[in-house]
């Protein structure tokens, strides 16, 4: 029965193993890279700018269809506007107002109005259609200049993708740098824990003294320590990534939230590959410059700027607009539909002077938008070549890194054989163990470098040859 009691428990135990194993979340690179474009904030705000600029491009095609419009007018006078007598009609004679004396004689007899009097009250209500033919190439121009603003805004949301995907890249590869570390100091604690052992065994047989266990205590507790450090460290880097990507985790171990994950139990499941030379990855800077949404940003604003000198150049020109009106009218006499086509032509006559001075303006923007491209474009080779020395600098650093690490375990063994033979005091071994530590770590640093350097390079170089295809 005991046997069967011991039997469930350690099922149970392995049961329990396995849900807390099921219970890990891995997220790779990619992914956090995904996450990043539907919850980034930047990202979705240059999606909306792109769906404004469409907006304006659909706006501005509008001007090119009929403007209808309804109008309506009602009025009612206290007196009519308009009141005609004879003497109105004859002028003021001997004739008209003895005729007007005549006839006011009859009005009184047979009851009529010797004047006529209208506009007391009316109303009328229309329906016109405009249709620009000319508008001195505005309409046309205007639309181009929406086009141009919707292509700047697709442009401003590459930018912001691959700024975006670099970000992460950045906090993911921090994450790693910091596990990596985190494993160093484990390692080296494995041998400082066999070195207590021997230390503790050697000094109850009197072969060591207490200051020799004193010392690898203390490098015990360093080393808890930085643990401590690294552990916190890697909770910080993984908040900063998971709040930039919208990945909500649990920040506390003592409050457990099934549907959201402990932060612990989030694991990166990229690791550092085999890295190569950089030599493989070289494109020319000047190919890859020109193909860059700076370079095409730079091209737009020269264009934008041409084109609103056009349409400057369109408010001097006619414009020529027909259309046509049909509606009721109740004014004057009994109301009545009627319609009426007409044809419109204005020339502006007292604004060239100002319209000059305005194109020279404009002028002188164009000139300043050239100069800033070519000396923008100037500074895209400059910053591509800049990524490039500092990828070849870094792979230079990670294998000088590599190698100190490899001198920096060498000593580690020949000291701690030395130690054992008594050849060596034990101060020195614990220095080099802290050295291979610091050595260690500088080569997780140059290796994370290397690899930040790498995709920023690529990042650039595929966009020029994304573009090129």
């Amino acid at each position: 029965m005991a046997a069967g009691f011991l039997a469930f428990l350690v099922s149970a135990l392995v049961c329990g193993h396995k849900a807390l194993a099921q219970e890990k979340t891995e997220v790779s690179l990619e992914q956090c890279q995904e996450m990043a474009i539907e919850h980034n904030p930047y990202i979705l705000n240059s999606r909306l700018d792109i769906l404004a600029a469409q907006a304006r491009k659909r706006e501005a095609l509008a001007e090119y269809f009929p403007k209808v419009s309804v109008n309506a007018l009602a009025f009612y006078a206290f007196d009519p506007i308009l009141e005609i007598g004879l003497t109105d009609i004859m002028g003021d004679n001997d004739f008209a107002n003895n005729l007007n004396s005549l006839l006011e004689g009859f009005a009184a007899q047979y009851g009529f109005n010797t004047q006529y009097s209208t506009l007391k009250k009316g109303m009328t209500a229309t329906v016109t259609a405009m249709q620009p033919v000319f508008a001195g190439g505005r309409i046309v121009n205007g639309n181009k200049l929406a086009a141009l603003g919707k292509e700047a805004a697709q442009l401003q949301h590459e930018i912001q993708l691959r700024t975006t995907s670099e970000d992460v890249e950045k906090g993911y590869w921090q994450v790693l740098s910091l596990e990596e570390k985190m494993k160093t100091l484990q390692q080296l604690q494995g041998l400082v824990d066999t070195l207590y052992r021997d230390v503790n065994a050697a000094v109850q047989a009197g072969l060591a003294t207490e200051n020799d266990l004193l010392q690898v205590r203390l490098k015990k507790n360093e080393l808890r320590s930085g643990k401590i450090r690294v552990r916190n460290g890697i909770r910080l880097a993984k908040m900063n990534l998971f709040n930039s990507i919208g990945l909500e985790y649990n920040p506390y171990s003592t409050i457990r939230n099934d549907s959201v994950p402990y932060i612990d139990d989030i694991i990166l499941s990229d690791r550092l590959t085999d890295l190569e030379s950089p030599d493989t990855y070289y494109r020319p800077e000047e190919e890859v410059a020109a193909q860059q949404a700076e370079a095409r940003l730079l091209d737009l604003s020269v264009r934008s700027k041409q084109l609103e000198k056009k349409m400057t150049v369109g408010e001097t020109l006619p414009q020529i607009g027909v259309g046509a009106s049909y509606g009721y009218g109740n004014i004057i006499d009994k109301g009545q539909m009627n319609g009426a086509v007409f044809a419109s032509i204005q020339i502006p006559l007292s604004d060239w002077g100002k319209t000059a001075r305005k194109m020279q303006r404009y002028d002188y923007q164009i000139q300043k938008a050239e100069n800033e491209k070519d000396f923008l474009n100037a500074q895209l080779i400059l910053q591509i070549r800049q990524l490039w020395m500092d990828l070849t600098a870094s792979w230079e650093q990670l294998l000088v890194a590599r190698e100190s690490v490899v001198t920096a375990r060498t000593s580690v063994s020949q000291l701690e054989s030395y130690y054992r033979a008594g050849m060596s005091p034990l101060s020195d071994l614990l220095q080099a163990q802290s050295q291979l530590q610091e050595c260690s770590n500088e080569y997780i640093d140059q290796c994370i470098a290397y690899r930040t350097a790498l995709q920023a390079y690529l990042n650039r170089a595929a966009t020029g040859r994304e573009t090129a295809e």
